[in-house]
């Protein structure tokens, strides 16, 4: 029985695809984003997350593992099923195929209303290839739509196995000036940019998105703008937000983007007028 390894399955989506979807978060990334908003997708272990405005000082978790809240504490999990108040969690869990399958056809009526489907996010959906083919293979078999995000720092092989069953590609482009992106991200671009390149000359259905973050990657914007309409698409910015400071807060982490401003609507619109591409809201 094939198994993802993912971190959540959010049913109900409006924002990563077209229509109302279903996206499964798979957990490990190989890329290190500054301004990752989902900090607990980036390791492909389980993760021992501590919500401190949650926690009531009932100290069931320090009756049962005497560690808790010490130095010497493992971050193990295991006292995360005795806290009543969701203040300890564990992100991460294996999952067969054939059970995320079975939460995603739950709607069925709504993607065929809607002209939605089912989204594989992350994390790097990629990295766990024959997982997220068996699933998007699922998907096709009852005729729903799919769409791969991804970051496309993966071997062209693995992209040439889910073409086939991917109909949206939604590509994340966070620079294109190569120091830069090693800088923020921790690894270089040239194999993220060809592969861009290749699955737009395959014929693939490819959104291009660049996260527009303030001071890390915002001067990008024109390059990345003019290497996605090189290929003949139309790229949309995403402006940050800070949605997962407590997120690093939660897995006793320093925020990287700490003190970093989301723009506001009335900054992104004269930009993306300037650059003829769209932005999300």
């Amino acid at each position: 029985m094939k198994k993802a390894f993912i971190f959540d399955i959010q049913r109900f989506s409006l924002h990563d695809g077209p229509g109302i979807r279903t996206t499964v978060f798979f957990k490990g990334c190989n890329v290190r984003c500054l301004w990752c908003h989902n900090p607990e997708s980036q390791t492909p272990t389980p993760e021992l997350m501590f919500y401190a405005h949650k926690c009531v000082g009932c100290s069931k978790c320090r009756a049962f593992c005497g560690k808790a809240f010490t130095q010497d504490c493992l971050r193990c999990g295991k006292c995360a099923p005795v806290c009543a108040y969701g203040a300890r969690e564990v992100s991460g869990r294996a999952e067969s195929v054939e059970e995320i399958l079975r939460v995603c056809l739950r709607d069925l009526r709504f993607y065929r209303t809607s002209g939605g489907g089912v989204t594989l996010s992350g994390g790097e959906p990629l990295l766990q290839g024959e997982a997220a083919a068996a699933v998007l293979r699922g998907c096709k078999a009852h005729d729903v739509h799919t769409a791969v995000e991804t970051a496309g720092n993966v071997p062209w092989e693995t992209f040439a196995a889910v073409l086939p069953l991917t109909d949206l590609f939604l590509y994340d482009i966070k620079g294109i000036d190569e120091a830069l992106h090693q800088k923020n991200t921790g690894v270089g671009n040239r194999l993220i940019l060809e592969n861009a390149r290749r699955l737009v000359s395959s014929g693939a259905n490819v959104r291009f998105r660049m996260p527009y973050i303030p001071g890390f990657n915002s001067a990008e914007a024109p390059a990345v703008a003019a290497f996605a309409k090189g290929l003949g698409c139309k790229p949309e910015l995403m402006p940050y937000h800070n949605i997962g400071a407590g997120k690093y807060a939660a897995l006793g982490r320093p925020y990287p983007a700490e003190g970093v401003l989301p723009p506001t609507p009335a900054q992104m619109r004269p930009l993306s007028e300037e650059l003829g591409v769209s932005f999300s809201a």
